[in-house]
């Protein structure tokens, strides 16, 4: 596949991401005018920060007066997983991808761009993922632009509503792989399992939630490599 062919599939697959970012960001557009921030400077940044724990976590420090080097502490422990998520992308790649490209695919990551290019059954063309990450962002964007706007007069039960399409949204990225592999789908349900008991554990929930994810994702992705490592020929076969 070109280049160009590349960008349209990922285009394609960005569509229902888009919608789900779209009803979930005008949550985070409320947030963003109780900071003080107008609508166009919050649309800006959710055009630039493609996390949206991150964002609502930076929004909610700006309300409260928070200092610069809080933010900055606040949002390098948030948006740490996708250090993890872009390490697994690089891994994922096709031959001869220019650095450039890389540092780009870097910036486009979120949760779930990295669900559908870590899920494709080849070796990934970043052009795909840039694909996904322009229709996705447009609903983003636009989301935190009109809840910003207009946020205030939607009901609550609205909102909430919406913001549950994501989550919905997102299990549907990694169901299809746990339904072809028993290991994926036992993995998927122990990350589950650990995950709330670590919300709850007397010493543990008091972390950082970042801190708790990054934590579960090093340590079940090491034990799954080490128990079930993957065929080096196979994955050849498969790219």
């Amino acid at each position: 596949m070109t280049r160009r062919q590349w960008f349209f599939r990922g285009m394609h697959a960005g569509i229902p991401i888009s919608l789900g970012y779209f009803a979930v960001s005008i949550a985070l557009g409320i947030t963003a005018r109780q900071a003080g921030i107008t609508a166009w400077q919050a649309a800006l940044t959710s055009l630039l920060i493609n996390a949206s724990a991150g964002e609502y976590a930076g929004f909610a420090l700006i309300t409260v007066g928070a200092g610069y080097i809080e933010v900055l502490l606040m949002e390098t422990v948030a948006n740490a997983r996708y250090l993890l998520m872009s390490a697994a992308l690089s891994q994922k790649l096709k031959g001869g991808v220019p650095l450039w490209q890389r540092l780009l695919l870097g910036f486009t990551v979120t949760d779930e761009i990295f669900g559908v290019s870590i899920g494709l059954p080849c070796a990934l063309d970043p052009f795909f993922t840039y694909g996904v990450f322009c229709v996705a962002t447009l609903g983003w964007t636009s989301g935190t632009f009109v809840g910003a706007v207009l946020g205030n007069v939607l009901p609550a039960r609205l909102l909430s509503a919406l913001s549950v399409a994501l989550y919905g949204m997102f299990i549907s990225v990694f169901i299809p792989e746990a339904r072809k592999s028993r290991v994926v789908a036992v993995l998927v349900a122990v990350s589950f399992a650990a995950s709330f008991a670590c919300a709850y554990l007397p010493v543990i929930s008091q972390i950082s939630e970042g801190i708790r994810i990054i934590v579960l994702t090093v340590v079940i992705s090491l034990a799954a490599a080490l128990l079930f490592p993957i065929n080096e020929k196979e994955k050849e076969g498969e790219a």
